[in-house]
């Protein structure tokens, strides 16, 4: 599993972001481009000001969705042409009778729009997560926290239950433990999900199958007289209230005994499918079916070798093992959710995968 900070660090940039950050609700033609193609800006025309914004790619990523412009001609206006571009995004902006919502950070440096979201985006954020959840896992033996992260992306905490664990194989101990994560600019619902990690090699896979989650859905916005800037955190206060304790309980409930069990028995199960086929063939196939790039195969079948167990539960170690080496925390995040899902896959695809 990757390390990634330590919680310590992680809450201390939770506190950062918190007091950085600012969201606006405007319509639509309130919106636009300057001509390097990069430079956002809102323009208050009741007040007579423009608001000057920097941008990440993840922002451009969500315009370009939103106003319905292929992201490979969005990139080349915006490398090639970026006075086209902005006249595109403009023109279509001023053509969409609707609101968004921009999410922005500034850290003493400029605001910068991180996200484009729908008015009705219901802001859930990091630091209220964080807040909510980790009195549960504090002070009690039995749990440990593993590995915490927050990206530009998303919020990740892995904890272990090290009184819940089994043997897939004699000495093959799994312990339960749980994932708790969440988007802050429109990547993702907040969620729980099982995690199963294997002692032997440190690997995590996180479970789909038994996920708790709640999408950031709720009333519409509505934009202010003050610089278009999005409804108070106290008006959000007491609708989250409910919400949050119902993360809490699922958070009890990640590392549930008698669900863990049915989870070490799928492990087993896939112990007991041998890899007949051969072995490249097996492991390009497996990432063909699960969005693996070649160099990340590559890696795979290196651990798959080098791990000496050729069998589907083999396969999957080696996916939750190559993602350590992974350099973002994201996608290694979502190797470990690929890793269970290889040990459980339907029995047709592995009939097909395996030769």
């Amino acid at each position: 599993m990757k390390a990634g900070r330590p919680l310590a660090q992680v809450l201390q940039e939770l506190k950062k972001q918190n007091s950085a950050k600012r969201d606006y609700v405007a319509p639509a033609p309130a919106f636009g481009l300057e001509e390097d193609g990069r430079t956002f800006f809102i323009r208050n025309e009741a007040r007579n000001e423009k608001i000057i914004f920097g941008t990440t790619p993840l922002f451009h990523r969500q315009v370009a969705a939103s106003l319905n412009i292929p992201s490979k001609y969005y990139d080349l206006m915006q490398e090639k042409k970026p006075e086209l571009l902005a006249e595109n995004v403009n023109e279509w902006f001023r053509d969409r009778d609707q609101a968004y919502m921009v999410r922005t950070l500034d850290y003493g440096e400029g605001q910068v729009a991180r996200a484009l979201l729908s008015d009705r985006y219901r802001r859930i954020d990091n630091l209220e997560i964080a807040t909510a959840v980790l009195p549960c896992l504090a002070g009690r033996d039995e749990i440990e926290i593993v590995s915490s992260e927050v990206t530009p992306e998303r919020l990740f905490i892995k904890y272990l239950n090290k009184r819940v664990e089994g043997e897939v194989r004699p000495g093959d101990l799994v312990q339960a433990g749980g994932i708790i994560s969440n988007s802050e600019v429109g990547l993702g619902a907040v969620s729980v999900k099982p995690l199963l990690y294997r002692l032997v090699c440190s690997n995590g896979a996180v479970v789909d199958d038994f996920a708790t989650r709640k999408t950031h859905v709720g009333r519409a916005a509505k934009s202010l007289e003050d610089s278009f800037v999005a409804f108070s955190e106290e008006a959000q206060q007491a609708e989250d209230a409910a919400f949050l304790l119902k993360i809490r309980d699922a958070v009890s409930s990640s590392y549930d005994e008698a669900r863990f069990h049915q989870m070490i028995d799928k492990y087993r199960e896939a112990a007991d499918e041998k890899i007949t086929g051969r072995v490249q063939d097996v492991v390009e196939l497996t990432g063909k079916e699960y969005g693996l790039t070649v160099p990340e195969q590559d890696g795979i079948l290196k651990y798959l070798i080098e791990g000496g167990d050729l069998s589907l539960y083999g396969l999957s170690n080696a996916v939750t093992r190559f993602s350590q080496d992974v350099e973002s925390y994201d996608r290694a995040t979502q190797m470990e959710a690929i890793g269970w899902n290889v040990a459980t896959m339907p029995p047709r695809l592995w009939k097909e995968m395996n030769g």
